[in-house]
């Protein structure tokens, strides 16, 4: 199945083709269905390197111009996270931390960045996003939302699994669309599967709040 990202789209719709949507395509997907607000695990971004590879995630671009909220547990800690954030503040997107003013490393809580803004309950992101939308400001938003302590890797183990993962895709020649799915099945094999326990846990949670806020977002669109 082709990962389908936006320049994927025309091509596989015309041809009946599946797809596999990314962060970008289940934007527009969930726009064009009137959908506001999706969660996902994490956010494509800018990869390490880029600044000689200009390997930088459509993810980014879509959060710039398509009006949906995307609940996730931060950028994949994969990627150059002070670039990703740089990038999103160039192009306007409010990077909002759910209960935390730092930003999640999606396996981890912390970073060491920090987000543009702290919000603690579903109805101040509703209303955020909402207020966003009636000014004519456009875009969407992105939610960092840490995941649960008891599923959060220890810092030093997922860092070392990822920079041993970018090692070998680098020696490998891999880049394109093709990285993201390598390091992530790379780095669930370095930690004999923690990794992937840990993702489907940042899902479960990041639904949940996804769900909620959809709830306060609506009772607003009503008044």
């Amino acid at each position: 199945v082709t990962k389908a990202s936006r320049r994927d789209l025309p091509v596989l719709v015309a041809k009946g083709m599946d797809g596999a949507t990314t962060v970008t395509t289940t934007m527009i997907i969930a726009h064009l269905a009137g959908i506001s607000v999706f969660a996902t695990g994490g956010i494509g971004g800018v990869h390490r390197g880029a600044e000689t590879t200009m390997d930088i995630s459509a993810d980014l671009e879509e959060l710039a111009h398509t009006p949906v909220m995307v609940i996730c547990a931060g950028a994949k800690s994969i990627l150059d996270l002070g670039l990703t954030l740089e990038y999103l503040e160039t192009h306007g997107v409010p990077v909002i931390g759910y209960g935390t003013e730092e930003l999640p490393a999606f396996y981890t809580r912390k970073s060491g960045f920090k987000v543009d803004y702290r919000l603690d309950t579903p109805e101040e992101l509703a209303r955020t996003f909402f207020v966003k939308q009636d000014m004519g400001l456009g875009g969407g938003m992105l939610v960092t939302n840490p995941i649960p302590e008891e599923y959060s890797m220890d810092h030093e183990v997922i860092n070392k699994a990822i920079d041993e993962a970018i090692a070998e895709s680098r020696a490998l020649g891999i880049h394109g669309k093709e990285t993201t799915p390598f390091l992530l099945a790379k780095i669930k094999d370095l930690t004999g599967g923690d990794s992937l326990a840990s993702n489907i846990q940042l899902v479960y949670n990041n639904a949940a709040l996804a769900a909620k806020t959809a709830g306060a977002l609506s009772k607003l669109a009503k008044n």
